[in-house]
């Protein structure tokens, strides 16, 4: 029974070849849309230099791409450093983001009273900003790498939950009903039909906190931190050296875009049925 009780796209062959026969096309998608990324951030870096040429701006004003490039050369090391420590921030953030919204949506679905108590707090715990409880996690976990993680699964902690959740009610009718002719059981129906029936969903939510969680990372820095780009942004600014800032952001929109793409391209091909 448990072969029979698959989700329909991935239990028969015939669905499985025309699976493998999409998925070298969707995989493809995604260089295509890098590489429509890398001509539109050209295009914007001619402009932003225009910009710079043309009303003669000081650099401690706006500094130029090329003035920041340079200054990437320069202090290559440094920046290298920093983005390691804000590197592991996000991304022990993300996991730990990802398995307490998994975790979350799971019991919202499983436990219907549980639910009425846990809906509430989910959207009270986004009404706070995160810049208020920032001190806060400061205080109680201190000024190590442990306040931003929790920061960062913070910030990404909603959108799974919700995507996940959204996927797991919306399995379709039809699967739940015939599962249950088949005499599935409640673990049965989570399993092999419910969960692959919410993956597209929570892909989304994962794209979603792949972009979103240089945020909760460099906020953390921000109040309170001794390394990250955050903290060196921070020390840049008192030193009115701009071009250092704007390497840093230059260094956290390629760490996001670089996130986004590469989960992007492994979603689609651990979960080819997707685009279904």
């Amino acid at each position: 029974m448990t072969d029979t009780l698959r989700y329909p796209v991935q239990g028969t062959n015939a669905a499985k070849t025309a699976v493998g026969a999409d998925s070298k096309r969707r995989s493809k998608l995604p260089l295509a849309a890098l590489g429509r990324a890398v001509i539109s951030v050209v295009i914007l870096l001619l402009l932003w230099q225009g910009i710079v040429w043309l009303f003669k701006l000081p650099a401690f004003i706006l500094p130029g791409p090329l003035d920041v490039g340079r200054q990437l050369l320069l202090r290559a090391a440094v920046l290298w450093h920093h983005t390691q420590i804000t590197g592991l921030e996000m991304l022990f953030g993300v996991i730990l983001g990802l398995l307490m919204g998994l975790v979350f949506a799971l019991q919202m679905l499983l436990f219907n009273p549980l639910r009425r108590w846990l809906l509430p707090l989910l959207i009270t715990s986004q009404a706070i900003p995160v810049f208020a409880i920032a001190p806060l996690l400061m205080l109680w976990l201190g000024y190590g790498m442990t306040s931003k993680v929790v920061m960062t699964a913070l910030i990404i902690f909603f959108p799974v939950t919700t995507c996940c959740y959204d996927g797991l009610r919306q399995t379709p009718t039809g699967f739940v009903d015939l599962a249950r002719t088949l005499g599935a059981s409640r673990w049965q129906m989570l399993w092999h039909i419910r969960l692959p029936a919410a993956l597209p969903a929570l892909a989304s939510g994962v794209r979603i906190a792949m972009v979103i969680a240089p945020i909760g990372a460099v906020t953390g820095e921000w109040v309170g931190s001794s390394e990250g780009l955050g903290y060196l942004m921070l020390q840049a600014n008192a030193r009115m050296q701009v071009s250092e800032m704007f390497a840093a952001l230059v260094i956290l929109a390629l760490c996001s875009v670089l996130l986004y793409f590469g989960s992007d391209l492994l979603l689609r091909r651990l979960i080819p049925w997707a685009d279904k």
